[in-house]
């Protein structure tokens, strides 16, 4: 099993599904990065916008006001920063800033400009699958075959960005969990990345306390007692052959990580 890296989330937002803005405050966002470095992620990906359904966006300036000094202070640290955002003005400074992946939900399709700044920059790219957003992408969880149907948009996302100058190598690939999915195509995607791995390029998983585990669990459970599914599977997409795991509680996801490694060790002795 190769070693699968975790991506731990800051979100730098007042109205995020999973913290409900704890880490707003940008002193208190780098505070947190720090402590989800020491629990063993490997990237810290950090981002001003919620995408959770039905999410407002928010204009482009306080985007960039949230999080470029929350990044430049990670990366001044030495520690591996991501952006998460849909848009090229936001992504161009965050890369400015020391970030060194773009993890866009939209795959460029939200700003026409992203491809040629994700060219431009040399930073690696995270293409997730996406249909539209957050105010509309439950309409929008219709599938005959969903593993098949996300493999083919995904790839021609994949051909539009090379198209526009991306490199192959820096490309990551993200099956888009929840954003316009029902219950039911997550769990028939996180049983199939082997096709979306037909794509040949690195998958990044994202389920991290996400509605479809929350349902899992007793009515009215808070939502941090979605971690433990997380780290489950986390577990199952690092053997799977998963690139990465994006997870809010990096310790839980570190320590199921760590016994199937340890799994996949001794059956190799």
């Amino acid at each position: 099993m190769t070693e699968t890296l975790i991506m731990g989330v800051v979100n730098v937002t007042p109205d995020s599904f999973s913290d409900g803005g704890r880490w707003f405050d940008a002193d208190a966002a780098i505070a947190h990065a720090l402590e989800l470095a020491e629990a063993g992620a490997d990237l810290l990906d950090v981002g001003g916008e919620s995408t959770r359904p039905g999410a407002a966006r928010v204009e482009p300036e306080e985007e960039l006001r949230r999080v470029v000094p929350v990044i430049r202070e990670l990366a001044g640290r030495g520690l591996r920063v991501s952006v998460d955002t849909m848009r090229a003005t936001t992504a161009a400074a965050a890369v400015e800033a020391g970030a060194e992946i773009i993890n866009d939900v939209s795959a460029g399709l939200a700003d026409e400009a992203m491809a040629r700044i994700a060219a431009e920059s040399g930073a690696r790219y995270v293409a997730m699958h996406w249909r539209g957003h957050s105010d509309r992408m439950d309409e929008l969880a219709r599938y005959a075959d969903v593993a098949a149907e996300v493999r083919d948009e995904l790839a021609a996302r994949v051909d539009a960005l090379v198209a526009a100058g991306v490199a192959p190598d820096r490309l990551i690939l993200d099956p888009g969990l929840g954003f316009a999915k029902r219950a039911e195509h997550n769990w028939e995607l996180l049983a199939r990345l082997d096709v979306l791995a037909g794509l040949g390029l690195p998958l990044l998983v994202g389920a991290s306390r996400k509605r479809f585990l929350g349902a899992l669990l007793p009515e009215g459970a808070p939502v941090e007692d979605r971690d433990l599914p997380t780290a489950v599977v986390s577990a199952l997409s690092a053997q799977a052959g998963a690139w990465g795991v994006r997870v809010h509680d990096v310790r839980s996801t570190r320590v199921a990580l760590d016994v199937a490694r340890a799994w996949q060790s001794g059956r190799r002795g």
